[in-house]
């Protein structure tokens, strides 16, 4: 029997974490899935500025491996709308989902810029809602860059990581991607193409069109399909 304190701070923990780490879990559903959050910028190795929205990675990361972990939960949703952000920390978030056993499920709400196709893509099934857009470009960094050819090699050997990484977990080829990326004309001083939810699901990157109720439904399906553990 629990006492009226620990009525009182059971709503509020499930707000504070919400708020602290993006997530949710449902516990009063068909089944217990876990709701994760990426949005606005992925913080990786520095710290951003307060008034930016970001999401840390040493708070995903974590949190992946408790859900990997828990027993009890039984599907993981990951929600994205984000404008980019650390590269290889986008990418080690994006192997560890690509990697997890528990049936995933990615929904594009917004846009997926940058390392957030990578995000998108990891998941088992991706799903994008119409209004939603997804931009490709090659990596760039800001701040100082010394301008020697070890910094070009760098930047070709990570974007290669990336090309790998999207093309391995999504249906789109290696030469489109690249295509896309290097496409000039569309962006205002950069290079690069932004699709709009039906092209994205087109040009293979992302599975299905649909909303919050298609990528529910469909990490049921998942979820079923499994194979149970005794």
């Amino acid at each position: 029997m629990c006492n009226e304190n620990e009525k009182e701070t059971a709503p509020n923990s499930d707000i504070e974490r919400i708020e602290a780490m993006g997530e949710v879990i449902s516990h009063n559903a068909k089944h217990l899935i876990h709701c994760l959050s990426i949005i606005g910028q992925v913080e990786g190795h520095y710290i951003l500025p307060p008034q930016n929205k970001t999401t840390k990675y040493e708070h995903i990361i974590p949190a992946l491996v408790a859900i990997e972990q828990d027993r009890t939960i039984e599907g993981l949703v990951i929600i994205l709308n984000t404008v980019g952000g650390d590269v290889e920390a986008g990418l080690a978030i994006a192997e560890l989902v690509a990697s997890m056993k528990t049936p995933t499920v990615s929904l594009v709400v917004g846009g997926g810029h940058s390392i957030g196709v990578p995000l998108a893509t990891c998941a088992k099934r991706s799903f994008i809602v119409p209004t939603a857009t997804m931009t490709i470009h090659p990596v760039r960094m800001n701040g100082t860059v010394l301008g020697v050819p070890q910094t070009l090699s760098y930047f070709d050997k990570m974007q290669e990581r990336i090309v790998r990484f999207v093309t391995e977990n999504s249906k789109i080829t290696d030469k489109r991607f690249r295509e896309l990326m290097m496409q000039t004309g569309e962006l205002v001083m950069d290079v690069g193409t932004v699709l709009d939810g039906k092209d994205a699901v087109e040009e293979g990157i992302i599975d299905n069109l649909g909303g919050l109720s298609d990528a529910i439904e469909c990490l049921y399906e998942l979820i079923e399909g499994s194979p149970k553990e005794y």
